[in-house]
């Protein structure tokens, strides 16, 4: 039965690391924010994938497809919101790292909220999580479903875990100069991002 669990952790890991909006975000806000205010971007990502999987092993999947319009809705505001977030970290300047500089207001509710955000107007996010895991749960036989999805779940918290804490430790090495450049990696990564959910929208 424990192979059931380890092959939730391998599909889920292997679905959530490769490099995305919400892996951008939250490594992004363990550099901004650092510990502990980066734990609140790591539990909202991890709860909000939590959530998509546990949808997904419900038999939602199917939704995505049967609404009219939700497909189209969800790539048009997740395009909007991920090109406000590069914009702005694409603002960035020297000035706004160093020591001296005016303290950016950073909420629980506004990392929490741009957190949820990117998590659930990423359709690719939840195409990964409802419909692939989702389905991969369902494929399993009935005992090991739910090992199956307690391991998507872990690799999902585990990843994001590893994600923001790794970023905020890391943050004592990155100089106003090297915050800026990296604000601008981030900042163009999630405009890449908005493009793709234009260019998808229009082609469906």
């Amino acid at each position: 039965m424990f192979t059931h669990f380890l092959a939730g952790i391998v599909l889920g890991l292997g679905l959530i690391t490769p490099i995305g909006a919400q892996n951008v975000f939250v490594l992004g806000q363990g550099v901004s924010v650092g510990l502990p205010r980066a734990l609140w971007a790591v539990v909202a990502a991890a709860v909000c994938d939590t959530l998509l999987i546990l949808l997904g092993a419900a038999g939602v999947g199917g939704l995505l497809t049967a609404v009219p319009g939700l497909r189209a809705t969800m790539l048009g505001a997740g395009a909007l919101f991920l090109a406000f977030l590069g914009v702005r970290a694409l603002r960035s300047t020297v000035a706004d790292h160093e020591p001296d500089a005016a303290p950016v207001a950073f909420t629980v509710r506004g990392v929490l909220g741009r957190t949820v955000a990117v998590s659930l107007l990423n359709p690719h996010a939840i195409l990964d999580t409802v419909g692939v895991i989702g389905a991969a749960i369902v494929a399993q036989p009935a005992a090991g479903r739910t090992l199956f999805t307690a391991g998507a779940v872990t690799a999902s918290w585990l990843w994001f875990g590893v994600l923001g804490i790794g970023a905020a430790l890391a943050r004592r090495f990155f100089t106003p100069r090297r915050r800026v450049w990296f604000d601008r990696f981030s900042g163009t990564v999630l405009l890449v991002f908005a493009v793709l959910l234009v260019v998808e929208l229009f082609r469906g």
